[in-house]
């Protein structure tokens, strides 16, 4: 029980990080021109790189998957279980939330484009705000695999995690050293699958205590080399104009830096199971866990509404340069403001999440249509990041095929409000 509120709390933790560091390097402001400029905080204040060894924590949130992953699929394997059923569970919950998201701003690009409003105008704020679901085409493709990753891990143990990391280094070196191109792309699953086996290691009790603080010192000494002294940037997420990112698609530094963070949050585990007996924090965690995916999807919405108001009231608030005295005083204020603006989508949409787990089915699902169902869902969220859903084309404004196969997918998986309507 105590461990599984420390995953709990590791989980709100992260998702809560990659919020305030969204908000924190996303630095519009207006130039001596007067002229509106979407800056970013890594590029103008290149120091502030670091900070993202602090706010990109998206490999604790793969390392706890990979932790409730072993526990549900082996309770399901236990129970003799169908994966169909296993897989919809777990997907569910993530997915569900998406919709209302992608119907919300699909809605705002049709009539913004109607309206007349710039269609650059239009696909930077739909960009913009749905960022976030990227994350969750890797983590549906990682969950999908997790039977298979489970049976690598029972056999090969720490060897599973092994050959992920050469699978990365090989991928590194294709990429840098012999600019074979788009092969850099696999590391999406090299790179995540390699955490989400720390997080089997982490379920099976065979990482803890000194190995855990060993794993620490090695990871950040091979992280130190390769950012500080290697062709690694420091910045663990895209900087305008850099020529190397480390997350778009993963490289071997980002996977240094999930490794690092593996083993300091696991070093620290008796602490923070006995932090978590505070009253207060513990019941803090529940609400966040409650609400986690609501929270993660529509911060950025909430930056833009925030951004927009601003704007619209003369720039209020947007004069001082980032990286200024002055805008770091402010960025307490502006955090304010985006929370103040978060709460009330959170209040309208986090019912998305609740209650929706998968419901009992009289066959499982068949698997090539589960098949299909992900990788649609996949395809659709994939290219809601990659391409955007704004169209600056059509007549509609919109990429229809884009957001259409979220729908479509989980229409196949027998979840989603595609199927639901099917069902009537």
């Amino acid at each position: 029980m105590e461990r599984n509120r420390y995953v709990d709390f590791l989980r709100a933790l992260s998702i809560m990080a990659v919020v305030v560091g969204h908000w924190l390097v996303a630095a519009p402001y207006i130039d001596t021109d007067g002229e509106i400029v979407g800056g970013h905080l890594l590029g103008i204040v290149p120091w502030t790189q670091w900070l993202t060894w602090l706010f990109q924590v998206m490999p604790i949130f793969f390392l706890v998957g990979g932790y409730s992953n072993g526990v549900s699929w082996a309770s399901t394997r236990a129970k003799q279980g169908h994966y169909s059923d296993w897989f919809a569970s777990r997907i569910e919950r993530l997915v569900n939330p998406v919709f209302p998201v992608l119907l919300v701003w699909a809605a705002f690009a049709f009539a913004a484009t109607q309206f007349g409003m710039a269609r650059e105008t239009v696909k930077m704020a739909v960009s913009l705000a749905l960022i976030p679901v990227w994350f969750l085409a890797v983590y549906l493709l990682v969950t999908a695999l997790a039977p298979l990753t489970w049976k690598a891990w029972e056999r090969f143990g720490f060897g599973s995690i092994a050959g992920l990391v050469g699978g990365a280094v090989v991928v590194d070196w294709l990429t840098f050293d012999r600019a074979v191109p788009y092969v850099n792309f696999t590391n999406f699953l090299f790179v995540w699958l390699a955490i989400h086996q720390l997080g089997f290691s982490w379920q099976q009790g065979r990482l803890g205590g000194i190995r855990a603080q060993a794993l620490f010192l090695a990871a950040l000494t091979a992280l130190l080399g390769l950012t500080v002294y290697g062709r690694y940037p420091i910045a663990m997420i895209g900087v305008p104009g850099a020529e190397i990112t480390n997350s778009m698609p993963p490289t071997l530094a980002l996977l240094a830096l999930g490794t690092v963070q593996a083993g300091l949050v696991l070093a620290l585990e008796p602490w923070g199971r006995k932090l978590l007996g505070n009253l207060p924090l513990w019941t803090a965690t529940v609400l966040m866990n409650g609400m986690i995916m609501t929270v993660y999807l529509w911060h950025l919405t909430a930056y833009v509404l925030v951004m927009v108001a601003a704007w619209l009231a003369g720039g209020i608030g947007l004069h001082a340069l980032p990286g200024s005295g002055a805008w770091w005083a402010s960025r307490p204020i502006w955090f304010v403001l985006y929370v103040a603006a978060l709460l009330p989508l959170i209040a309208v949409f986090a019912r998305h999440e609740r209650g929706m787990g998968a419901g009992a089915r009289e066959r499982p699902i068949p698997r090539l249509r589960l098949v299909v169902g992900v990788l649609l869902i996949c395809l659709g969220l994939a290219m809601t990041a990659a391409i955007s859903i704004a169209s600056p084309l059509s007549v509609t404004g919109v990429r229809i095929w884009v957001v259409a196969l979220p729908f479509v997918g989980a229409a196949l998986v027998e979840f989603g409000p595609v199927h639901r309507w099917l069902a009537k």
